[in-house]
C-alpha cells in the first residue's frame, strides 16, 4: 500500500555500496577481581549487531565481520563497564577480560532524541522503567506501570473508552469519541499506535519504557503536546538465548512469557516472543452466578533482524495480540439527588419497578447485570524498520501498517433492569503509516534530527453500533406525567444502528537541532509543519419498539431516539516549535529552559450530535484544534556517583481545550465532542535514585499538579445539576483526572547468598504508589469526587548466576479499597458507577534463562 520505490532503491544503495570483511572470530573469557567466572556479562561490537554473552564459565564467542582493531565493551549490572581495544594479533589468544565491582548507579541509556544518550545529558524531563522491573513489579500493562510513574493518568472502562494522559493532558476523560487524536504518542520500536485501546495489552518482551513529559512535536512523528511512551522491546540477538517465565496467584492467576533468539545465518537473526495471562473473575454477577471482569489475554511477537554489514540494519517485526475477557463490569457506586423532579430521580424509579440494587457497597463487588460484558479487543501489525548510517548519522525509515479489531457489549444502565438493554459499538481500525528520519552529527558542534512523517487512518462501524431499549426504559426517560409513556411495548427493543467511517490522514515535516554554542552552553531549536485531514460519514437509523402511527406516539419515541445522517470535512495545516536553551556547568549539574508551541490536530464528532428544532447542529461537527503554549524549566543532577536529583517546573495553556460533553439525551449517543475556551496545568515534578551500597538501591518520585479551566462558559453540568440548567460555566474549576500530589517510592535489597546449592542472591523489593484525591466528573461535581490512596506492592525472592529465578509477590499488599473512576450512569437519571481497584493479590513466580556455552 506504500510507495516504497525510494526506499527500497536507497536499501539497494547502501547494500550494494557497503564494504564488506572477512568473518573473524573473537573467544575470551570473563571474570572477577578474585578470578570467579562472571556468566550472563554482554559482550558487543559497536553498533551492536557483533553480540555475546558470556556463560556459566564466563567464556564467549563473538562471531562475524569483524574489522581490526575494533573496541569491545562489556557490561553487566553490578559492574562497571569496561571497553578494550583488539587487534588482528591479539585475537588470535583468548582474552581475559577482568570486571570490576560496580558501587555507582549504572548509567541509563535512552533513545527518545533518536540517538543513544545518558539520561541525565538529555534535557528533556523524561522517566525510564527497565523492562526487568516492569517483569518484576507485574506492572505488565500501561495502568499498572502509571504506579512507577505518577505523572501518567490512565482511565479505562474498557480498551476503548481509555483516557491516557500526562500531567492531566492527553484525552478526553470518561467516555471515548474516535474524533479527535490522542495528545499523548505510543510507539513501539519507533511505530505509532493510533487507538487507545493497545494501552490495555500486555507488553510483550519489553528492554525499557520512556515516559517523556511535555510536547515533543519535533521529535515524534505523530504529534505529541502532552507527551509520548516510547517502548523499546528486545531485539534479536546473534547469540542464542530462550527465556521462560510463569506466575501464578490467587483468582486463579497465571501468566506464561517467553521469548527465544538467535542466528537463522550469519547474517539474520530472529526472535519469537509471547505473553499469555489468564486470571478469574473480581466482580460476582448474582443474576448469573457467575464471576465477571476476569483476564483473557494472548499475545505474540516476532522479530527477523537482517545485517548486510555493520553500516545497515533491517528489523521486520510482527505482532497478533488477542483478549477476550468477560470483563469491564462497572458496580453502582452511589446515586446522587438531581435537580429533576422526584419522579425522575433514580430511587423513585427503581421503586416504581420494584427493583432493589445487590448491594450499596460497592466493595461487596456484587452485581445483577442482565446485558453480558464482552470486550473482544484484537491488536497487530506489520512493520520495517531500515537505519543506515550514512554522513555521520542514521538514516531511518519505519514503515508499518496495523489494525484494531473491538467487539464489545456492555450494560450501561448499570443495573439488573432492562432500561438500556445493549450498548455496543463494533469497529474495525486500520492505519498505515511511513517515516523517514536522519539523525546524526552534522560537525562537532552541531547535531540534530529531520523528519517526515505520514499516517493514513480508516475507522468504521463493523457492521453497525447498536443502542437498544429494553422493557423498563421507558420509566428512565419519561420526562413527563402522561399516561402515554406506560403503553404496552412502546420502547421495548426500540433502538438505532449506527453506520460510520472516519478516513484521516495526518502529514508532518519536523526537525531539531542541538548546537553547542560553547562546551557548557546549549541551544535546541526545533519547527513542525502539520497536516491534518478527516472525513466522517454518519447514518443513524432507528428501529423496534412499538409499530404505530399514532403521532403521539411516535413523538415520545423519537425523543428518545431519531434518525440522524451527515457527512462533514476537515481540514487544517499549523506551524509549531520550540527552543531550548541547556547550562552544563560541571559533568553533574545539567540545567535547561524550554519554550514551545504545539497543535493537537482538528477533530470531528463521530457520536452523534444534537438537534435544534428537528435540525442536526452540524455546525458542531468541527472541533478546533488545541494551540498549547508550554514553558518548562529543570535541573538534573548527579550529587554523587551513586545518587541523581532531577527537579522540573511547568506550566501549559491551551486554548480551545478539545473535551467530551456528556449530554442526558440519549439521542446524542454517548455525547459530543466541544472546546473549552482555555486551559491551565502548572506544576513541579521531583525524581530521585540512590545506590547506598552496591547491593541497595533506592527510588522516588512527587509530582504536584494543578490544572484548571481558566475559561469554559458553556459547559455540562454534573450529575447533580442535572434537570436545571442545561450549561454551566465552569471557569476556574478543576480539571477530572489529575491529584494534586502523587508520588511513587521504591527500592530493593539484595545479598549474595546460595539457595538449592545455586549460587546468587537473594532480595526483597517494594513499590509505593499514592495520590491524593481527584475529580472524577468532566464539569466539578460535589459527589463525583474519589478519595485519595495509596496501593503497595512488595516482592522477595532468590535470583540465581545462572538463569534461575523465584520470588514470591503481592500487589495491593494492605487490600487498601478505592475507585479507579467513577461514571454516571446513561440518561444521567442519578445512580453513578465505579471502576473498582484490583484488591490484594498474592502469587509467586519462575523464570528460567537458558544461554548458549
Amino acid at each position: 500500500m506504500y510507495k516504497f520505490n525510494t526506499l527500497l532503491l536507497l536499501i539497494f544503495l547502501l547494500l550494494a555500496f557497503a564494504p564488506s570483511y572477512a568473518q573473524q572470530v573473537v573467544q575470551g573469557k570473563i571474570v572477577d577481581e578474585k578470578g570467579e567466572a562472571i556468566p550472563a556479562a554482554s559482550i558487543f561490537i559497536p553498533p551492536g549487531n557483533i553480540f555475546g554473552i558470556s556463560d556459566l564459565e564466563g567464556l564467549f564467542t563473538l562471531t562475524g565481520e569483524i574489522n581490526f582493531p575494533v573496541t569491545i565493551q562489556v557490561s553487566l549490572v553490578g559492574y562497571k563497564a569496561k571497553k578494550i581495544t583488539v587487534n588482528r594479533e591479539n585475537a588470535a589468544s583468548r582474552l581475559d577480560i577482568i570486571l570490576e565491582d560496580d558501587f555507582e548507579l549504572a548509567e541509563v541509556l535512552i533513545t527518545s532524541r533518536r540517538r543513544q544518550e545518558e539520561i541525565q545529558a538529555v534535557p528533556i524531563a523524561v522517566s525510564v522503567i527497565g523492562g526487568a522491573l516492569v517483569e518484576d513489579a507485574q506492572a505488565f500493562n500501561v495502568n499498572r506501570l502509571k504506579e512507577l510513574v505518577p505523572s501518567v493518568q490512565l482511565y479505562s472502562s474498557n480498551p476503548r473508552n481509555t483516557t491516557l494522559n500526562i500531567r492531566g493532558l492527553g484525552s478526553t476523560f470518561g467516555l471515548t469519541n474516535d474524533g479527535i487524536d490522542p495528545g499523548v504518542g505510543f510507539y513501539v520500536d519507533g511505530v505509532f499506535f493510533a487507538r487507545p485501546a493497545v494501552t490495555a495489552l500486555d507488553f510483550i518482551d519489553v528492554d525499557q519504557i520512556e515516559v517523556l513529559r511535555g510536547p515533543q512535536g519535533t521529535l515524534f512523528g505523530k504529534n505529541t503536546t502532552a507527551g509520548a511512551f516510547n517502548i523499546t522491546t528486545r531485539r534479536p540477538r546473534f547469540q542464542p538465548d530462550a527465556t521462560i517465565e510463569s506466575s501464578f496467584g490467587n483468582y486463579g492467576f497465571v501468566q506464561t512469557r517467553g521469548s527465544i533468539t538467535g542466528p537463522l545465518s550469519q547474517k539474520l537473526a530472529g526472535r519469537l516472543s509471547f505473553s499469555g495471562t489468564r486470571r478469574d473473575g473480581l466482580i460476582y454477577n448474582v443474576a448469573t452466578q457467575k464471576f465477571t471482569n476476569d483476564l483473557n489475554n494472548l499475545g505474540v511477537r516476532g522479530q527477523l533482524l537482517y545485517v548486510p554489514s555493520e553500516k545497515v540494519e533491517v528489523l521486520v517485526a510482527g505482532d497478533v495480540t488477542r483478549q477476550r475477557p468477560n470483563g469491564f463490569a462497572q458496580v453502582v457506586a452511589g446515586v446522587v439527588e438531581t435537580q429533576r423532579a422526584p419522579f425522575r430521580q433514580f430511587n423513585t424509579i427503581i421503586q416504581d419497578l420494584n427493583y432493589s440494587l445487590p448491594s450499596m457497597n460497592p466493595f461487596d463487588r456484587l452485581i445483577d447485570h442482565d446485558t453480558p460484558w464482552r470486550s473482544g479487543n484484537d491488536v497487530g501489525g506489520v512493520s520495517v524498520n531500515v537505519d543506515a548510517d550514512l554522513w555521520g548519522g542514521t538514516l531511518t525509515s519505519t514503515s508499518a501498517w496495523r489494525y484494531w479489531n473491538w467487539d464489545p457489549s456492555n450494560d450501561r444502565d448499570f443495573t439488573g433492569l432492562q432500561a438500556l438493554s445493549l450498548s455496543q459499538a463494533p469497529s474495525r481500525h486500520d492505519q498505515w503509516s511511513q517515516e523517514i528520519r536522519y539523525a546524526g552529527d552534522f560537525n562537532s558542534r552541531l547535531s540534530g534530527v529531520i523528519g517526515v512523517f505520514a499516517l493514513w487512518q480508516d475507522l468504521k462501524s463493523d457492521p453497525f453500533h447498536t443502542e437498544e431499549s429494553g422493557i423498563h426504559q421507558w420509566r428512565f426517560v419519561q420526562n413527563n406525567q402522561n399516561p402515554l409513556w406506560r403503553t404496552p411495548g412502546l420502547l421495548d427493543g426500540f433502538g438505532i444502528r449506527t453506520t460510520n467511517r472516519l478516513q484521516s490522514f495526518s502529514g508532518a515535516v519536523f526537525g531539531q537541532l542541538d548546537w553547542k554554542i560553547s562546551d557548557k552552553v546549549s541551544l535546541l531549536p526545533g519547527i513542525r509543519w502539520n497536516y491534518d485531514e478527516k472525513q466522517v460519514y454518519f447514518n443513524r437509523e432507528t428501529y423496534g419498539g412499538l409499530q404505530t402511527d399514532d403521532p403521539v406516539l411516535i413523538a415520545l419515541q423519537q425523543s428518545v431516539y431519531n434518525d440522524q445522517e451527515f457527512q462533514a470535512m476537515v481540514d487544517e495545516s499549523n506551524f509549531s516549535g520550540q527552543v531550548t536553551l541547556a547550562y552544563r556547568p560541571t559533568s553533574k549539574i545539567n540545567t535547561f529552559g524550554t519554550f514551545s508551541t504545539n497543535f493537537k490536530p482538528v477533530g470531528i464528532n463521530l457520536g452523534g450530535l444534537p438537534r435544534e428544532n428537528g435540525r442536526t447542529m452540524i455546525e458542531l461537527a468541527r472541533i478546533e484544534p488545541e494551540f498549547v503554549t508550554h514553558i518548562e524549566g529543570g535541573i538534573k543532577t548527579s550529587p554523587t556517583s551513586k545518587s541523581t536529583a532531577n527537579l522540573t517546573l511547568f506550566n501549559t495553556s491551551i486554548q480551545n481545550f478539545q473535551t467530551l460533553v456528556q449530554t442526558p439525551d440519549l439521542s446524542v449517543n454517548r455525547g459530543y465532542l466541544a472546546n473549552a475556551e482555555e486551559v491551565n496545568v502548572a506544576g513541579a515534578e521531583l525524581d530521585v535514585s540512590l545506590k547506598i551500597r552496591s547491593n541497595i538501591q533506592l527510588f522516588g518520585a512527587l509530582a504536584y499538579t494543578d490544572a484548571r479551566y481558566v475559561k469554559f462558559t458553556n459547559a455540562p453540568v454534573p450529575l447533580e445539576e442535572v434537570g436545571g440548567e442545561s450549561f454551566k460555566d465552569i471557569s476556574g474549576g478543576r480539571l477530572p483526572g489529575i491529584s494534586r500530589w502523587a508520588g511513587s517510592a521504591g527500592g530493593e535489597w539484595s545479598h549474595q547468598s546460595k539457595f538449592l546449592g545455586l549460587k546468587g542472591e537473594v532480595f526483597v523489593a517494594t513499590e509505593l504508589f499514592f495520590r491524593s484525591e481527584f475529580s472524577s466528573s468532566p464539569s466539578p461535581s460535589r459527589y463525583l469526587n474519589i478519595d485519595g490512596y495509596g496501593v503497595m506492592n512488595a516482592r522477595a525472592g532468590f535470583r540465581g548466576d545462572y538463569g534461575f529465578t523465584l520470588f514470591v509477590w503481592s500487589r495491593n499488599l494492605t487490600d487498601t479499597q478505592y475507585f479507579e473512576q467513577l461514571l454516571p450512569g446513561a440518561g444521567n437519571v442519578g445512580h453513578f458507577a465505579a471502576v473498582l481497584g484490583d484488591p490484594r493479590t498474592v502469587g509467586f513466580t519462575v523464570r528460567f534463562n537458558f544461554v548458549e556455552k
